[in-house]
C-alpha cells in the first residue's frame, strides 16, 4: 500500500518572526498557460513551488514546450516548437486551472482538445462562460460526455463578450484567446482580480495590446504574434492572508514580507475591526500583524474582487471560532464551501450552517483531533486552528494543501510552530 503523508501539529504559543510570501498560484498558472502564445524564450521569476505549478509545467511539456528551472523560483520556457494542441486528460483531471491553456491553444493552433477539468470539489464551476467566449470569437465548441473540442476555420475574430458572472478563469481564457484574433475584443463584466492585471501585464510585455485590466471592461486589440519577455509573478494574496490570520489566531507578532496590501484590503479591514494591530509598510511590501487580546466577533460576506475573497473564508472561520461572541459568514461565490465546518467542529468549534450561511459562536479553546483537508483552503484553516488547539492535531489529505501553499511546514516552523510532515 502506498504511504500517505499527514501534518502533525501540536498547539502552542504565539507565532513570532518573519515569513516571506511566494508568488501567486492563481497568477502563475494562467501566465504559464499564456507562454503557449510566445514564439521566443520567456523567463518567469517568483514561480511558487506547488503541486499545481508542477502539473501546469507537465501540461506545457506535453504540448512541446521546453521548460527548465534556472533557479529555485525562476523558470525558462520555450514554446516556439509546440507539437500538439491536445492536453493530456489525466493532467486535466488533477487541476481545474489547467483549462486556461485552451484559450492560448485555440488562438495559436485554431483548435484545442481536452476533457472537463478537475480540482477542488467546492461546488459547480462550469466552463460554459469560457466556451461562450470562444464562440463569440468565432469558434465551434463540441462537448461529448467529458471531452471538449474547440475549433475555428481561420483566425479568431474580435467581438464583444459579456460574462454573466465575473469569472476569473473565463476572463483569463478569453483575454488570451483574443490576443492573436483579428480586430478588437471587449470583455464586459470582466473579473477585476490582481491576477487578471498580472496576466495582462505579462501579455503586454510579449506584445499584446490590452487595456482596462482590473476594471469591469477589458479591451484587447489582436496582434500578429507574441514574442518573449521576463516577468515576475505577483505575491500570493491568499497565502499572505492565511499567515496574517494565523498570526491573529495565535495572538502572535508576525512580519509578512512580499505582500501587496491593496490586494487584501478586506482581510486587513476585518482583522483591524476585530481588534488586531495591522501595520502596512507600503514602499517595502511589508505587513506586520500583532494581537495581544481576545478578538471581537465580526460578519463577512464573500464577493468577487475587490470584496472579501472566498479563498480566505475558511481560514477566517477558523479565527472566528475563538472570538468573544457570535460571528456570521455568508458565502456567495461557491455553494459547497463549508466542508471544513464538520472538521473544525471535531476540534471543539461551535459552528452551524444553513444553506450558504454559517454562524460561529466563539469558544474558550479548541482541542486536537484527527481531521481531513477537504479542499485547499479548508486544509489551511485546519492548520491554523491546530496552531492553538490543546494537544495534537493530525491533518490528512494534505495533497490539497500542497496545491496552494509553498513550503508550509518550513514557513510555520520558522515562526515557532510545532508542525511536521509524517508518512503513515
Amino acid at each position: 500500500m502506498d504511504k500517505k503523508e499527514i501534518l502533525v501539529i501540536n498547539g502552542g504559543g504565539p507565532l513570532e518572526g518573519e515569513v516571506t510570501i511566494s508568488g501567486a498560484k492563481n497568477s502563475a498558472l494562467p501566465i504559464l498557460a499564456a507562454c503557449v502564445l510566445g514564439t521566443e524564450e520567456i523567463i518567469l521569476d517568483g514561480v511558487p513551488d506547488l503541486k499545481d505549478v508542477e502539473i501546469m509545467i507537465e501540461v506545457l511539456r506535453h504540448l512541446g514546450s521546453k521548460v527548465e528551472y534556472i533557479s529555485e523560483d525562476s523558470v525558462r520556457i520555450d514554446s516556439s516548437e509546440l507539437n500538439t494542441c491536445e492536453t493530456p486528460f489525466e493532467l486535466m483531471d488533477k487541476m481545474r486551472a489547467s483549462f486556461v491553456v485552451m484559450g492560448p491553444l485555440l488562438s495559436r493552433f485554431k483548435e484545442a482538445y481536452t476533457k472537463a477539468p478537475g480540482g477542488c470539489n467546492i461546488g459547480a464551476r462550469p466552463i460554459d462562460l469560457h466556451l461562450k467566449g470562444f464562440e463569440a470569437l468565432g469558434a465551434t465548441n463540441i462537448v461529448n460526455d467529458d471531452e471538449i473540442s474547440i475549433k475555428t476555420d481561420g483566425k479568431l475574430i474580435g467581438n464583444e463578450v459579456y460574462l454573466d458572472f465575473p469569472s476569473v478563469g473565463a476572463t483569463q481564457n478569453i483575454m488570451m484567446a483574443a490576443t492573436l484574433a483579428n480586430g478588437v475584443t471587449t470583455i464586459e463584466n470582466a473579473a477585476k482580480e490582481p491576477e487578471i492585471v498580472d496576466l495582462a501585464s505579462f501579455l503586454s510585455k510579449m506584445g499584446a495590446k490590452i487595456k482596462g485590466a482590473g476594471t469591469s471592461t477589458i479591451t484587447i486589440e489582436g496582434v500578429e504574434k507574441l514574442t518573449g519577455t521576463r516577468h515576475t509573478i505577483i505575491p500570493d494574496r491568499i497565502e499572505a492572508a492565511s499567515y496574517m490570520i494565523a498570526a491573529a489566531m495565535t495572538k502572535g507578532n508576525v512580519t509578512i514580507n512580499n505582500v501587496i496590501g491593496s490586494h487584501i484590503r478586506p482581510v486587513i479591514a476585518k482583522l483591524i475591526e476585530m481588534g488586531a494591530e495591522v501595520d502596512e509598510i507600503d514602499d517595502e511590501d511589508i505587513i506586520k500583524v500583532k494581537v495581544n487580546k481576545k478578538l471581537k466577533p465580526t460578519n463577512i460576506q464573500t464577493l468577487p474582487y475587490p470584496g472579501f475573497p472566498t479563498d480566505a473564508q475558511a481560514q477566517f472561520m477558523a479565527l472566528m471560532t475563538i472570538c468573544d461572541g457570535e460571528s456570521k459568514i455568508q458565502e456567495t461565490v461557491f455553494e459547497n464551501r463549508f466542508m471544513h465546518v464538520e472538521q473544525l467542529n471535531k476540534m471543539g468549534a461551535a459552528i452551524a450552517t444553513s444553506g450558504n450561511r454559517a454562524t460561529i459562536v466563539g469558544v474558550d479553546k479548541l482541542h486536537g483531533a484527527d481531521v481531513r483537508a477537504t479542499d485547499l483552503r479548508a486544509g489551511a484553516a485546519l492548520v491554523i486552528a491546530a496552531l492553538i488547539a490543546e494537544g495534537e492535531t493530525r491533518v490528512s489529505d494534505i495533497y490539497h494543501i500542497d496545491r496552494g501553499y509553498s513550503n508550509i511546514v518550513e514557513k510555520f516552523t520558522n515562526l515557532g510552530a510545532d508542525i511536521k510532515r509524517v508518512e503513515i
